[in-house]
């Protein structure tokens, strides 16, 4: 409980004691126009301009210091991700999360979130996530799972809404391998097959655009607008991968010509648990992982941009990241880069 004490003035304590003031024979003041800072302190209008516009440059500047992250091929990508322990990863421009272990308060504001599979460091903070846009008045969330897992998902939601007497607003979509949904008009998403422990699938995010069709490229605008008018379709559309997310998977997905987009993709986020001669190729296939060197082997087939990889296992020391890094990055064209934000070493 707040209390709050008001004191009228009259009855005010002296923090200072009072003086007789000495009086000053006043100066002739010449005229001038008032300055924008003197009309700002008289026009309540323009005051609050001035704050809003202070408040806007201080929570932008604000927002660049405090913004973690990873830029790659004209996308900022957030999130954490750990083996073992928490995987979300977060792109703006798209409005999505992939995975959402914990939910951290950025993955709130996304509309969209990707499930690949059903083990709590991957999917444990959804019930979170879907409460707290509630609590924002954000409108409800598109959550994307395996078909396959669909049920219990509701189950694990109608559990939260009983035990809690809360709504919990959702759309819950089965989407499975193959299958293409579209989240805007310019972009739509398709899940591919990946290889974990449990049932499991990837995402790739694709740029959608209209091009004009071959046989009409030699007509005139004219020409091209009557063609449309009457009803013809004049483009193609083109369908360019711009992000692929794997989640827990070993690199089987690699060799799966059908998971070709994964690899040609702008950006491909994978996961490289396993790093050194600690762990071996076999121990990693048999936990349903990926080991970095299974990567670099497989070097051939990946004409990606740029690959981020994530989920390292905690036995590992940041150097020990930095090293696995730059033996891949020695053996491929595209920019390597570990998200290693929020990542801490069992033995620190």
């Amino acid at each position: 409980m707040q209390i709050s004490l008001t004191i009228s003035p009259s009855k005010a304590p002296l923090i200072f004691p009072t003086h007789h003031p000495i009086p000053q024979t006043p100066k002739p003041q010449r005229a001038s126009l008032p300055t924008l800072n003197s009309v700002k302190a008289t026009s309540p209008y323009l005051s609050a301009v001035g704050r809003a516009i202070e408040d806007d440059e201080y929570r932008a500047a604000r927002n660049q210091v405090l913004r973690k992250g990873v830029d790659l091929e004209g996308y900022s990508i957030e999130g954490v991700s750990v083996g073992g322990h928490e995987t979300c990863i977060i792109i703006p421009e798209f409005k999505c999360a992939f995975d959402i272990g914990r939910c951290p308060s950025r993955a709130i504001h996304q509309n969209f979130v990707f499930i690949t599979h059903a083990h709590l460091d991957h999917i444990g903070g959804l019930p979170m996530y879907v409460a707290s846009r509630g609590l924002y008045n954000l409108k409800p969330p598109t959550v994307f799972v395996p078909p396959c897992i669909k049920e219990d998902v509701e189950k694990l939601m109608d559990i939260h809404r009983s035990m809690g007497h809360v709504e919990l607003d959702l759309e819950l979509v089965a989407l499975d391998v193959d299958e293409t949904y579209e989240l805007r008009n310019n972009l739509v998403v398709r899940p591919f097959r990946t290889h974990h422990a449990i049932p499991s699938q990837g995402y790739v995010l694709y740029s959608v655009r209209k091009k004009l069709k071959k046989q009409y490229m030699h007509l005139k605008g004219k020409q091209i607008e009557k063609l449309k008018k009457s009803g013809t379709e004049i483009t193609d559309t083109i369908l360019s991968p711009e992000v692929a997310f794997t989640g827990d998977t070993t690199s089987e997905y690699m060799l799966d010509p059908r998971n070709a987009d994964a690899l040609r993709a702008k950006i491909l986020i994978t996961e490289a648990t396993f790093l050194d001669e600690g762990f071996t190729i076999e121990d990693a296939q048999q936990h349903g992982h990926t080991h970095i060197n299974e990567i670099i082997e497989n070097a051939q087939w990946i004409r990606n941009k740029a690959i981020l990889l994530t989920h390292f296992s905690s036995r590992y020391h940041l150097e020990d990241i930095r090293q696995a890094v730059s033996r891949l990055q020695s053996k491929v064209s595209a920019k390597v880069v570990p998200l290693t934000e929020g990542f801490k070493s069992m033995h620190t």
